[in-house]
């Protein structure tokens, strides 16, 4: 069932997940769109309440034809083989998952989608046109910001990547965790404009000779409670990467924390 009425033509359904956190908001959404039958986006989580009732709004939408994957995220991914199985072993779309069928890439149609590349939050994020709705995963959320991989390029790709879900004229987006999003333009204008405000405040406490981690988050991340400190710390490597590739500021004098080579290229 949705939280909201959905534009006319936009035949989708949505299970939420009982995950909730502070990086899953109310839970994992997944969505199941069209019929006759439908595919499923995004599983979510291995909880067996929500495998069963995706099954069952898959039956009442005629069966399930397929799945496909924003991202290989677990609280996104993990009941895909699961659902896939009892589902009478339909493929899977995935641009990484080992599973997968099918590895969409840029206007590649799966199923009643098509696959839109959009990378930063995860190498391998996928969002997905579906008429004129975008199941958009962690691409974009109901509410909040999301958090960006530090891979070289990342937050420029994605800055790129959210202009060109805006110029796809999209009447709502779906998004992965939180409610639809139904003014589109204004909250992918936000969402650039959010992560613009955080540049700027990152440069000028760059200029004031701030070089640790701590307190550039202190600066730049201040309304940023403990329980998302980490991932603000994520994305703050992946803006001091963006920096250091345009020449901008002295962001190469920063150390980045240790865990980041093993979340580069993941």
């Amino acid at each position: 069932m949705s939280e909201a009425a959905l534009p006319a033509g936009v035949d989708a359904a949505l299970v939420r997940a009982a995950n909730p956190s502070p990086l899953t908001l109310t839970g994992t959404n997944t969505w199941l769109v069209g019929r006759d039958p439908c595919w499923v986006v995004d599983p979510g989580p291995l909880l067996e309440p929500h495998v069963a009732a995706i099954l069952s709004e898959g039956a009442a939408r005629g069966g399930i034809g397929g799945i496909a994957l924003t991202h290989d995220h677990g609280d996104h991914a993990e009941a895909a083989a699961e659902v896939a199985a009892r589902a009478g072993g339909v493929p899977v779309a995935a641009a990484r998952w080992p599973g997968a069928a099918v590895r969409p890439g840029e206007g590649d149609a799966v199923g009643p989608l098509e696959a839109l590349v959009v990378t930063g939050h995860s190498p391998d994020h996928r969002c997905y046109a579906f008429g004129s709705a975008c199941l958009t995963g962690d691409a974009v959320l109901g509410e909040g910001s999301v958090f960006i991989a530090p891979d070289r390029g990342a937050l420029a790709g994605y800055l790129e990547g959210l202009g060109r879900l805006r110029a796809r004229g999209f009447s709502a987006l779906l998004p992965g965790h939180g409610p639809v999003v139904l003014d589109v333009e204004a909250k992918l204008d936000g969402y650039v404009a959010h992560r613009l405000d955080r540049e700027r405040a990152l440069v000028a406490a760059l200029d004031a000779g701030a070089r640790s981690i701590d307190e550039l988050l202190d600066a730049a991340w201040a309304d940023v409670p403990e329980p998302l400190r980490m991932p603000a710390t994520v994305t703050l490597v992946a803006h001091l990467d963006k920096l250091e590739e345009e020449g901008r500021a002295d962001a190469a004098a920063v150390q980045r924390p240790e865990w980041v080579s093993t979340l580069r290229g993941a």
